[in-house]
């Protein structure tokens, strides 16, 4: 069998993670595990997991923290697989930024099946070709941005900082996200690239470019796309 996406299980319980791993292998999923919060920070960034699967009661960092960890810059789908099953908690967990949650103990078929959904659902959103904001278009599919019905030219490096923040409308992306998906790994830390590549985009897409309503400055975090 193919291997399909890449799952990472973090999960403190060996046994847990061993079904977890025996169920998801034998349906095609490649998997990384990690038995806390720490190790599940590294390996989210090593391995780009196509969906993370996680506990709340790890031994070193609180899952509800965890996610919000993940949020500031992983943007693909998180499920909750916890034997907490309060509303509270629930909530946090959803509004906190995961997509599902399921309490355990489980039902194999309904986990397979929330992972199904949930990455179904992140791939319908990652292949939306035409983004419209007001009197902007963005069209991913010929890489063309138009203003007014204008042309807007774009350097590549430009186009692929305004698809990048316009695909996550609404997310705050931190500065070292940003870079990381623009420039690479050895741009992290090089935050003047980005407050001039930011600065040429809103005097070339803001209707007023000192007051900026689409690239919107988070500070000392990043930048987020509209409201």
């Amino acid at each position: 069998m193919n291997e399909k996406e890449t799952i990472l299980i973090v999960d403190d319980e060996l046994q847990i993670r061993r079904l977890l791993e025996i169920t998801l292998s034998a349906n095609g999923y490649k998997i990384v595990q990690s038995s806390n919060g720490r190790d599940a920070l590294v390996d989210a960034a090593t391995h780009h997991p196509d969906l993370i699967i996680l506990d709340l009661g790890l031994p070193d960092i609180d899952g509800q923290e965890l996610i919000k960890k993940l949020r500031e810059w992983y943007l693909k789908p998180i499920i909750v697989l916890s034997v907490r099953n309060s509303e509270d908690d629930i909530i946090l967990a959803l509004d906190r930024g995961a997509n599902d949650y399921l309490s355990k103990p489980f039902r194999t078929g309904e986990l397979l099946a929330r992972i199904r959904a949930v990455i179904r659902a992140n791939q319908n959103e990652n292949t939306s070709q035409l983004l419209q904001f007001g009197d902007l278009i963005i069209d991913l599919s010929s890489h063309m941005v138009k203003k007014n019905d204008e042309l807007i030219k774009l350097t590549s490096t430009e186009y692929a900082l305004l698809a990048l923040l316009a695909r996550n409308t609404g997310r705050v992306l931190t500065h070292q996200y940003i870079l990381k998906e623009i420039w690479g790994f050895g741009y992290q830390e090089q935050t003047q690239y980005l407050r001039v590549f930011i600065a040429q985009l809103r005097k070339k897409i803001e209707n007023n470019p000192s007051n900026p309503e689409l690239l919107v400055t988070a500070s000392g975090i990043g930048y987020r796309f509209g409201e």
